[in-house]
């Protein structure tokens, strides 16, 4: 098996990156896999700490959070495998998850980005990736598929083309992401991995999902399902997504939308529940794209 690179970003969660990296253990050699911890927003150089539990750890400490896109890329850079498989610290992998998923690329040279099936950690016969709808455009929504389905092999053997891969766990050729490039630090988080996807699109490649293995994720250890910092993030990324990647009248059609009518409901919403707090983000959010002022690292995970 070619070396393949998995790279993993933590961000203040040592035992569920080292759950990771024990995953990884159980199945992978260190002559088949180098591991790329890149250690966000962290003072203190952890490298001891994570490197008894694989035989192949580079350690990358970043004193600045860089973000999702921003700790990827560090890695990236640094990687020395033929295949890049980018896996969120809160999974777990099972025996055989590498090499079916490089068997699925060698396969199929117009793969670019190839997602597995995901189920939920705690409830480990629930699914909540197996592709993605295409996206709508105009309003910039899409859709899970097979989420919340109880896993019965309905996906087992298959492979198909997909709206868009999932950031959690994702594989690709390096000689393709070489031609693609690194991910969009600006979104800093959210959107980020669509945006990635659709780079890949504009080399000729493909998206695509797998259902022949799978990864176990541990949803919502990383960020809260109704934070601040989440609002805020879904809010700027989905309109700033839309203006990178769609001609100038769809842009604007999406931003009467999305400033009149998408926006307005959802801070209505807030109020009414008593949550100012996420009625300000929605806003500052949406206000990001108008002024394009603030770095997207400032507010970083100090957002409540």
């Amino acid at each position: 098996m070619s070396l393949t690179t998995i790279i993993t970003v933590n961000f203040h969660q040592t035992e569920v990156t080292i759950d990771l990296l024990k995953s990884v253990a159980k199945s992978y050699s260190p002559q088949e896999v180098e591991v790329i911890v890149v250690d966000n927003g962290s003072e203190k150089n952890m490298e001891l700490i994570f490197q008894p539990y694989f035989g192949n750890i580079k350690y990358i400490q970043s004193k600045e959070n860089l973000g999702f896109a921003g700790g990827n890329n560090l890695g990236i850079k640094q990687a020395k495998g033929d295949y890049i498989f980018l896996l969120n610290n809160d999974t777990e992998i099972p025996a055989g998850c590498v090499e079916t998923m490089i068997a699925e690329l060698e396969a199929n040279d117009k793969i670019g980005l190839l997602s597995p099936l995901l189920l939920y950690f705690d409830q480990k016969d629930l699914v909540q990736y197996a592709g993605f709808t295409p996206m709508n455009y105009l309003v910039a929504r899409n859709a899970y598929i097979g989420q919340f389905e109880k896993n019965v092999g309905q996906f087992n053997d298959k492979t198909y083309q997909t709206g868009f891969c999932h950031g959690a766990a994702v594989i690709c050729r390096k000689t393709d992401l070489q031609k693609a490039g690194l991910m969009d630090e600006t979104y800093f988080l959210y959107y980020e991995e669509l945006d990635w996807c659709e780079k890949f699109t504009r080399i000729g490649k493909q998206i695509w999902f797998t259902g022949k293995t799978y990864v176990y994720h541990k949803e919502s250890i990383s960020v809260g399902k109704a934070s601040g910092l989440k609002i805020y993030f879904n809010t700027r990324n989905r309109m700033l997504f839309i203006r990178k990647n769609t001609g100038w009248l769809n842009t604007i059609l999406f931003s009467i939308y999305f400033t009149l009518i998408a926006c307005p409901k959802a801070v209505l919403k807030y109020l009414i529940s008593g949550e100012t707090n996420l009625a300000k983000w929605t806003i500052q959010g949406l206000w990001w794209n108008f002024t394009h002022g603030k770095n997207s690292r400032e507010l970083g995970y100090e957002i409540k």
